[in-house]
């Protein structure tokens, strides 16, 4: 007969970390960060609060967690035999597409500069760069400035999160901005009053993308 820590182990290894991962954002893309908790868990997976906490500690380690595993897919996703710009690209692209996916990634990324998610994305633009053959300071300046321009998009997403409704129609959102762009004094704000027709209808992918473009332009004058 089977002991009580026998059939613990069995249950404990059944639920693993990866479920619970999965689960934990599966959550955060439905509900938000703060529908995530070990309660909310539990009734998902079916399980103990016992059996959660053999894998992950707290809160604040699933978050760790799972942005680790969003963004890890992220940078990977690249071509074999592409160029390292090209590499480059596709790991920017990757960010941008896991955090419009995932809004509450820009969140996670913004809370702490040197977490392993952000170091993924450091050594996913780095790898390429030193392809290149440039000098070590040159790779770390240039790195420093894509992941950098990455995690401003990262906190701008954050801040949207925040202050936004999740079911705010963008277009609409917009078209509002760009009307209070043109309420303001056209003389102190020229470039603004201009740039309020593009607000509208830009596209945030075509313009991250052009952002990394430039980026990369300033990179071949290193090189």
């Amino acid at each position: 007969m089977a002991t009580r820590n026998q059939r613990t182990d069995r249950r404990t290894e059944a639920l693993s970390k990866e479920r619970i991962v999965d689960a934990a954002i599966e959550i955060l893309d439905a509900e938000g960060e703060g529908a995530l908790t070990f309660r909310a868990l539990t009734t998902r997976l079916a399980t103990g609060a016992g059996a959660i906490y053999w894998h992950v500690a707290n809160k604040n380690e699933l978050l760790t967690a799972t942005t680790d595993v969003v963004i890890a897919r992220a940078v990977t996703e690249v071509v074999d035999g592409a160029t390292p710009n090209e590499a480059i690209r596709a790991v920017a692209l990757g960010v941008f597409d896991a955090i419009d996916a995932h809004p509450w990634i820009g969140t996670q990324l913004s809370r702490e500069p040197w977490q392993s998610a952000v170091v993924q994305i450091f050594e996913g633009v780095g790898g390429p760069l030193q392809a290149l053959g440039m000098p070590e300071q040159d790779q770390f300046d240039c790195a420093s400035a894509l992941v950098n321009y990455i995690l401003g998009l990262a906190g701008q997403y954050a801040a949207g999160a925040r202050l936004l409704a999740r079911e705010t129609d963008r277009s609409a959102f917009l078209e509002t901005v760009a009307t209070r762009w043109t309420e303001l004094d056209s003389e102190e704000y020229p470039f603004v009053h201009r740039m309020a027709a593009h607000l509208p209808g830009h596209d945030d992918r075509e313009q991250f993308l052009a952002g990394i473009d430039l980026i990369l332009a300033g990179i071949e004058t290193v090189r």
